[in-house]
């Protein structure tokens, strides 16, 4: 069986039951928010690390806001937002499908805000039976104008997932990038091959993002940073694909593979779970 035929074979049967693993192990509970304050317009609702970082640009007619938690986190974004505006989420960007990212959807389109993807996101979320599909989707690049301010949407190809977005925030030279960077070693590359992510087209993914005029980064899960981190986290994945290669040509064992994975990068289990075969098979 050739290698493409295998990445697509694992993911067909990960792919009605992984999605949920993340909302199993978190998402029970409301996370403990703060928010921080990255521009005088823009403010990044954090936590520690699950559910994803949430980006919210305040405009005169209205927020725009990139990646929504888990919708037990609704309220909890609700109640921070209140502490610095009076206006309406009026978008809802949504990085990717994952639930920690997408799962308040459904809350938000219940206050008229309009849910945007690329199309393979939506995708996923459509295949995996997610409440509050995106109303809006586009295939590589688009914007909002809202209040006189500009965003700019970028879909530059696989990397955590097959539909993973970077939200541009030109007057701020800010990027929120999702999972595509994730930062701290509490928060390693994972590879949704399910969701149909790439280890190894995840560099070339960052290269195209890494291309946009920005100082100020967003993580999908981390404290925020700059781009020199992830510029730093495009090399690991490089590093991380040619390890793979490496040892899969010295005929290493899927054990020895894993425990390298640990060490080097931080794998815990459920990246294994998730990632180690389909990036067997795919790096070769």
């Amino acid at each position: 069986m050739r290698k493409s035929s295998i990445v697509r074979l694992t993911a067909a049967v990960l792919l009605f039951g992984a999605l949920w693993i993340v909302h199993g192990q978190f998402g029970n509970a409301p996370a403990k928010l703060t928010t921080v304050k990255v521009k005088d317009d823009l403010y990044v609702i954090h936590n520690d690390f699950v559910p994803g970082n949430t980006t919210a640009l305040i405009t005169s007619e209205g927020v725009v806001l990139v990646d929504d938690k888990f919708e037990i986190d609704h309220a909890g974004i609700m109640a921070e937002l209140k502490k610095i505006t009076d206006k309406p989420i009026k978008y809802v960007v949504n990085t990717h499908h994952h639930a920690d990212h997408s799962g308040g959807n459904a809350q938000m389109q219940k206050m008229d805000a309009q849910i945007i993807a690329s199309e393979e996101a939506r995708q996923n979320m459509v295949d995996s039976k997610q409440p509050g599909v995106p109303n809006v989707t586009f295939e590589h690049h688009a914007h909002i104008y809202l209040g006189g301010k500009h965003v700019e949407l970028y879909h530059f190809g696989r990397a955590h997932t097959n539909g993973d977005v970077v939200v541009y925030f030109p007057a701020d030279r800010t990027l929120a990038a999702g999972d595509m960077f994730t930062f701290g070693d509490a928060t390693p590359e994972l590879i949704d091959y399910s969701g149909g992510g790439s280890g190894k087209e995840w560099t070339k993914t960052l290269d195209g993002a890494l291309q946009l005029d920005f100082d100020t980064v967003v993580p999908g899960h981390g404290v925020v940073t700059n781009k020199r981190e992830m510029a730093k986290f495009r090399d690991s994945t490089q590093t991380l694909r040619n390890r793979v290669h490496e040892m899969l040509g010295q005929k290493k064992s899927r054990a020895d593979i894993a425990q390298m994975l640990q060490k080097e990068f931080h794998w815990q289990q459920l990246h294994i779970d998730r990632g180690l075969d389909g990036a067997m098979a795919e790096m070769q």
